[in-house]
């Protein structure tokens, strides 16, 4: 595709990387480093002050009896933890990654022509190709200086006390892949980095977004589910104190409703495009070798197997955790008299599928001080 061939340097991340012994080591990687169980429950701290932090504005909102635009607010949420956890720190304006990486969603989701006529690619003609050029020069300039920040700011004693994401990309820098693995002699460069770094950054900024934002949208259609998804909250929680990660594995309404709303709002119509790597039969189709396969997620909500996702853990943990902290401390209620069915619940089409507009809530805050 020639939106990953800009954009990830090449195909060199992983999402859009052939399947093969680097799409295995730079999988291995991300899930030891950021996505495995013992580096959520490291950071589950990082979660807590960010979404305290949240609460605490949305809280003074509620107090001035402010309309609260959600998706702003749960994506400022999403994007500082995740900033936190990939780079070592809140997101730092200066950096403009946050419009960046809209652009690069956005890009993705065209459709482009020279994908599937190859050769009309040096034509142009929807000039998408000079919009992927601009945009990847930018980013090459951000994810540069995050590099070199982290490598001026790495002790020659190995004694930072806390190591990020980037800070172990770094330290693979200009190292074979697999060391024990003649027929592997790869060395990692710094566009293998930055183009892992784009992945995990786009991979993480917005589908938890989209999917809370789909499920509040949901919960404020339908007042029966806020009122049962409280109680439940009271009954676990009480109203004294705030949702813990600890309390997650008690609220099985909440896990049923975050499961039904992503069955209805499924995060991205497609997931990544996949490539066969021999001729196959598939119900029966037979589908050549090379084919370029679309998998239909709406599709795949309504049938019956396994679901694999590296970040999957990370992701429940976070959608869940939002949720409930933001249903168990505040009534909702739409905006200017707006009844719940009457509720816009466009969609827009693209990589994902977020609400075509933002959604306002109004809160009241309901604890006991």
């Amino acid at each position: 595709m020639q939106a990953s061939e800009y954009l990830s340097y090449g195909s060199k991340g992983m999402v859009f990387t052939q399947y093969g012994s680097y799409w295995r080591t730079v999988r291995k990687w991300c899930t030891l480093h950021l996505l495995s169980a013992s580096k959520v429950e490291e950071f589950a701290s990082v979660r807590k002050a960010h979404l305290r932090s949240s609460v605490e504005s949305v809280k003074k909102s509620a107090v001035a009896g402010e309309v609260v635009d959600l998706t702003r607010k749960v994506s400022e949420l999403i994007e500082d933890t995740m900033c936190q956890m990939i780079f070592g720190q809140a997101k730092d304006d200066g950096f403009n990654l946050r419009s960046l990486v809209d652009q690069t969603m956005h890009l993705h989701g065209l459709f482009c022509i020279s994908d599937f006529i190859p050769y009309l690619a040096p034509l142009d003609l929807q000039g998408i190709g000079r919009r992927l050029r601009r945009t990847s020069k930018l980013l090459d300039v951000v994810f540069e200086k995050i590099i070199d920040e982290h490598v001026q700011g790495t002790d020659p004693n190995g004694l930072k006390p806390h190591k990020d994401f980037v800070d172990m990309m770094i330290s693979m820098l200009n190292q074979p892949m697999n060391p024990h693995d003649e027929d592997q002699p790869y060395i990692i460069e710094r566009n293998n980095v930055k183009a892992i770094l784009l992945d995990m950054t786009a991979a993480s900024y917005d589908t938890s977004a989209v999917v809370i934002v789909w499920a509040f949208s949901e919960i404020l259609r339908h007042p029966r589910v806020m009122i049962r998804l409280q109680q439940e909250l009271e009954d676990v929680v009480g109203r004294n104190r705030l949702v813990e990660e600890s309390d997650l594995s008690k609220l099985l309404y909440l896990d049923m409703v975050v499961k039904e709303s992503t069955r209805l709002h499924p995060v991205a119509p497609f997931i990544v495009p996949r490539e066969s790597m021999e001729d196959v039969i598939v119900d029966g189709y037979f589908i050549p070798k090379k084919s370029r396969i679309l998998v239909n997620t709406w599709s795949m909500a309504r049938d019956r197997s396994r679901r694999g996702c590296p970040g999957m853990q990370l992701a429940l943990i976070t959608v869940r955790l939002v949720l409930a902290q933001l249903i168990h401390c505040f009534d909702w209620e739409l905006p200017d008299g707006m009844q719940p069915n009457e509720l816009d619940m466009s969609e827009i089409f693209g990589l994902l599928l977020p609400r075509a507009n933002h959604l306002l809530a109004k809160p009241t805050y309901r604890l006991l001080e």
